[in-house]
């Protein structure tokens, strides 16, 4: 007869033996989940309108793509060392705003008055605080200036004189009108009122017909840079800034201070810069219109990006993009112009830059 030997052993001596035998276990299957760090990235765009392979010289493709890979990683980098998605926006941004590439900063266009006005915003998707600024002269980064009115006053926007009386007392670096002029952008001034005159003259010809935009006064609208950043908490931010119009006049300010159209970022969505006919992306609330889409309706970034910037702006007769990044790292990037520079990090965290529709 076989005898089965029962263990003699009191309830809590087997637990002491359990719990012996589970500390040899593989730590990892315990901690796997906790370990795993939140992925991170980041997403830029220089601007959306006619930018066609025959409108570039190689030369000026070149600088393009230098200038906006430069500022990816600018931003990037922050993000890498553990950097906040704020600082990373920032970064990327004062890149574009200091190159004479982009309708933002140095590269700002002229007023019809042929003077120089930046707007620009910046907004915390952790805490839903907010920045801008609109009208300034002055200022050399007006990134930087939107960040400050977001975390040094309790306001959200400062326009004109007092935003610059605000970014002195700040110590914000100032610059004066040589800084912001370009050759190209004023001869830019010097067509749009040709254009002008032109149009003026075939209404006088033709009164009570209305005459088709062409592709020069589309792109006039279009001039904008924007960044979009997950960093590794998990924080979305996101920040715009431009010159605005070439031959703007009274003031006129586009989406790009505007939170909700041109600027917007909530954790529990995604983070969103636009460019574009600034008037349609305001009266459409772009940027808050696609993550509302993704929290109320379920969507996903791209579904929701899509339906906005390649549906609803379209039958409005509206043109421009966005660049999206989500709260999972999904980026998406939809324009309906031939042509937007943009750039984003892939899941390697090598530099992806684009200008063209292909």
């Amino acid at each position: 007869m076989t005898h089965r030997l029962k263990p003699n052993l009191s309830p809590r001596l087997l637990g002491v033996v359990l719990i012996l035998a589970l500390s040899v276990l593989p730590v990892k299957s315990f901690t796997e989940a906790k370990e795993t760090a939140p992925r991170f990235g980041i997403a830029i765009h220089g601007g959306a309108g006619t930018i066609l392979r025959g409108n570039l010289t190689p030369e000026l493709e070149r600088s393009y793509n230098a200038k906006l890979e430069e500022s990816l990683l600018a931003g990037y980098e922050v993000l890498k060392k553990g950097g906040s998605s704020l600082d990373a926006v920032e970064a990327a941004i004062r890149v574009m705003e200091d190159s004479p590439l982009f309708n933002a900063g140095k590269g700002v266009v002229f007023t019809s008055e042929g003077t120089n006005e930046m707007d620009a915003s910046i907004m915390n998707g952790k805490t839903l605080e907010a920045g801008a600024i609109a009208g300034v002269k002055r200022v050399k980064n007006p990134i930087s200036l939107a960040r400050l009115v977001m975390e040094k006053s309790p306001h959200v926007m400062m326009t004109g004189e007092g935003a610059e009386a605000f970014a002195k007392q700040h110590g914000v670096e100032m610059a004066g009108k040589d800084y912001f002029y370009t050759e190209r952008r004023w001869k830019e001034l010097q067509r749009a009122k040709e254009e002008e005159k032109r149009e003026e003259k075939k209404k006088d010809d033709k009164p009570g017909e209305k005459n088709g935009p062409d592709a020069s006064s589309v792109d006039r609208k279009h001039g904008t840079v924007g960044c979009v950043a997950l960093d590794k908490e998990g924080n979305l931010a996101a920040g715009t800034s431009t010159g605005g119009m070439t031959n703007k006049r009274f003031g006129r300010v586009g989406d790009a201070p505007i939170i909700g159209a041109g600027t917007y970022a909530n954790n529990l969505t995604c983070a969103v810069s636009s460019t574009g006919h600034g008037e349609y992306f305001i009266r459409s609330v772009v940027a808050h219109d696609i993550s509302a889409l993704i929290e109320y309706k379920g969507m996903s970034l791209k579904e929701a990006a899509d339906m906005v910037v390649m549906d609803k702006l379209v039958k409005l007769g509206a043109t421009g993009g966005v660049i999206a990044l989500d709260k999972d790292g999904n980026v998406a990037m939809p324009f309906n112009t031939p042509g937007m520079y943009r750039a984003y990090t892939d899941a390697n965290g090598k530099p992806v830059v684009k200008i063209y529709k292909d």
